[in-house]
Formats: structure tokens, C-alpha cells, sequence
């Protein structure tokens, strides 16, 4: 675990003297001490940093919910609900499409659909932190559609484990997707509504029993969430967005820089160690495929969110290279998918095109300016 920290940590300084983000880095670092690479392996077996990285999504998660205050939620359901679902229907339908031209199968093309479609709420909040763009006007927005995301994906899962696992029971399928929609309604229930009774709750002088408690109500959350059939981290950020609000909101956010940093890192380093990179070849032109046509919905999402909320060229760009990145539900999708038995191809092509994309988003993310340039002047 040390290994793995201090190696993330000498990749990410040494990019940084020429300006490259860290989250690229810290995947490489995972590749490169992996069990997968010759040379030196840190760790043998990926399985040994689940807790690890699972915690660093759940803070990266927590984190932003944090950042998105309750009051913009409230003023913006609309737009957030119609930015959201434009980005869902560019991108998953893209996605769907992709997979169903590659010929793999109906399940293969169902779970790319997912892969191409879902933005990486974990990169996506690093890149807004290391950009320093968290006041900006259109960061709003991109929080909204990460929150559209989330609650879609709750639903696809619910959606696509049946099919995945061959069971034949519609009944099965409604009332796992239903145990999955009633939960999120009561987290957003206990957003809106709850707030004031959770100040008094979290009300403390100490930062080390406010430290204890924020966590364990991050973790504990998350953990139920799962239960439920929803993703851990949608819980972590439901709790993030009901402390955000509270009198000891600013404190928290202070307080949890250093874990979400610290545990985030290790997140992505768990990512590069399951990548194999002698897998990648063979799947390396549909891969550039996937990725050419993720950029191409990315823009016309950006530019469609941009004129949701009266944005010019630049917010425009913002909001297009920030959703860009891939990680973590694909990741995911992977694991199910090679659970399922669907086609070989298919763990490749995801490794390739998430790390593609982890590499492009942040450096993207950085350069939005020279996209605003080629955009229309006017989006709204």
C-alpha cells in the first residue's frame, strides 16, 4: 500500500513539471506495477485494493455532493432534467448503436450502450477540482447531469443484471428496478426535506468527532445504497448533499480535502492495476472508433446544454471536455459482462477505450479554450 502511494505520487510530479493532470498518472502507475506488466508488481492481485479504491470513490462522490448545494438543485430541476436527459439520449443512444454495428450481439451491444453513454463521476470531479472551475456558472449543469447519470444508472442496472444473468422472470427484473427507484426517492426526500434535522445531528466544535461522523455516514450510506441495488456512491453524495447545506457544511468540505485526495488517488491507481495492456491491440481500431464518436456526442451535448442555460462558446466547451472521461461504471460493466460470459472482445475494448479517454478527458478538460474557438459564437 505504501508502494502504491509513494509510486503514484513520483508519476504525478514528475507529469506535472510538463503540465500533465494527475489521474492519467495515477492509472499508468497501476499499469506499470501491476500484475499484468514485466517488472516490479506491487500488487499481485487487484482484489487487494477493492476496499481501498472503493472508499476513494466514495469520497470523491461525497465530495461533490458537498459542492452542489441544494438551492441550485431546487432552482435548476428543470434544465438539470433536460440537459441530462439530452446528454443520455446522445450518448447511450450512440452507444447502443456502436454496439449493435460491431456485430458482437444483443447483450454485448445493451452493455456498450452503458460504457459509451455514463460519464466518470470520479474523474469528472477531479478534473473540476484540479481545473479550480467548481464556482463556475456551467459547473452547475455538468453536476446535474452527473446527478441524471446516476439516477440512471440505479435503473440500467436494475435493468440489465436479468438480462446478463439469463433469467427469464419480468416480475424479478420490475421489482428490483422498483426497490432501486423508491430508495433513490427517499435519499431525495431526505435531501430536500432533512436538512435541519441532520445540522443538529452533525453539530460539533470537534473536527475530530465531526471527521468520524461525516465518514461514517459516507461509508455506512454507501454501503446500504448497494444493498438496494443502487450505486454505493449515489448514497456518499446524497449524504455529501445534505451536510453541504448544513451549518457545518464549509468545515466538512475543509476537512475531507485530504481523504478525498489521498483515497482518490488510490482509486485510480486499483483502475491501471486490472488493465492488461497485451489485450489492447486487438481491439485497438474500434476502440478509436468509440472514442472519435464519444467526442463527437460530447460537443453537440455541451453545445445542447449550453444553449439549455443561455452559455456561450466557452462554458459550452467546459461542459463538453469535462463529461468526456470514462472510469469507473465501466469498469463495472466489464466485470459483468465477463461474469456473463458475453464476448471475449469485450474487457479488452473497455480497458482500451476508459483508459483512452481518463488520458484525453483531464488533458482535454485542460485545453477546453481551443475547442471554444472552432464553436458557434452564439449557443443560446
Amino acid at each position: 500500500m505504501g508502494g502504491a502511494f509513494l509510486a503514484a505520487a513520483v508519476l504525478a510530479r514528475a507529469g506535472a513539471r510538463i503540465g500533465l493532470p494527475t489521474i492519467p498518472l495515477f492509472i499508468l502507475a497501476g499499469i506499470l506495477l501491476g500484475p499484468h506488466t514485466p517488472g516490479i508488481v506491487l500488487v499481485s492481485d487487484p482484489h487487494d485494493m477493492e476496499m481501498l479504491s472503493a472508499l476513494g470513490l466514495v469520497l470523491l462522490l461525497f465530495y461533490l455532493g458537498l459542492e452542489f448545494h441544494m438551492d441550485d438543485l431546487k432552482a435548476g430541476g428543470r434544465r438539470m432534467a433536460l440537459a441530462g436527459g439530452t446528454y443520455l439520449a446522445l450518448n447511450v443512444g450512440a452507444g447502443l448503436g456502436f454496439g449493435f454495428a460491431l456485430g458482437w450481439g444483443s447483450s454485448e451491444a445493451l452493455v456498450l450502450a452503458g460504457v459509451l453513454g455514463i460519464s466518470s463521476s470520479a474523474i469528472v470531479t477531479k478534473v473540476l477540482v484540479d481545473t479550480g472551475r467548481l464556482g463556475n456558472p456551467e459547473t452547475r449543469p455538468i453536476l446535474g447531469i452527473i446527478v441524471v447519470e446516476d439516477v440512471f444508472l440505479a435503473l440500467y442496472l436494475a435493468a440489465l443484471q436479468p438480462i446478463l444473468s439469463g433469467a427469464d422472470s419480468l416480475g424479478s427484473a420490475v421489482l428490483d428496478g422498483g426497490k432501486a427507484f423508491a430508495f433513490l426517492l427517499l435519499l431525495a426526500l431526505a435531501a430536500r426535506f432533512g436538512t435541519r434535522v441532520v445540522g443538529r445531528l452533525f453539530a460539533t466544535k470537534d473536527d475530530e468527532l465531526l471527521v468520524i461522523s461525516f465518514l461514517g455516514a459516507a461509508v455506512f450510506m454507501a454501503g446500504v445504497s448497494e444493498w438496494f441495488g443502487v450505486a454505493d456512491a449515489i448514497g456518499a453524495f446524497m449524504v455529501g448533499l445534505m451536510l453541504g447545506s448544513t451549518a457545518s457544511g464549509t468545515r466538512i468540505r475543509k476537512l475531507v480535502h485530504p481523504l478525498r485526495d489521498a483515497f482518490g488517488a488510490m482509486f485510480f491507481f486499483a483502475f491501471g492495476l486490472s488493465i492488461d495492456p497485451g489485450d489492447l491491440p486487438s481491439v485497438l481500431w474500434p476502440v478509436l472508433a468509440a472514442v472519435a464518436l464519444t467526442l463527437a456526442m460530447n460537443v453537440l451535448a455541451g453545445l445542447g446544454a449550453a444553449r439549455i442555460y443561455g452559455f456561450g462558446p466557452g462554458p459550452a466547451a467546459n461542459i463538453s471536455t469535462t463529461l468526456l472521461a470514462r472510469g469507473e461504471f465501466a469498469l463495472i460493466l466489464a466485470t459483468m459482462a465477463a461474469a456473463a460470459g458475453l464476448d471475449s472482445r469485450l474487457s479488452p475494448f473497455i480497458a482500451g477505450y476508459v483508459l483512452l479517454l481518463a488520458v484525453l478527458g483531464p488533458l482535454a478538460a485542460g485545453r477546453s479554450a481551443l475547442l471554444a474557438r472552432i464553436l458557434p459564437a452564439r449557443t443560446g
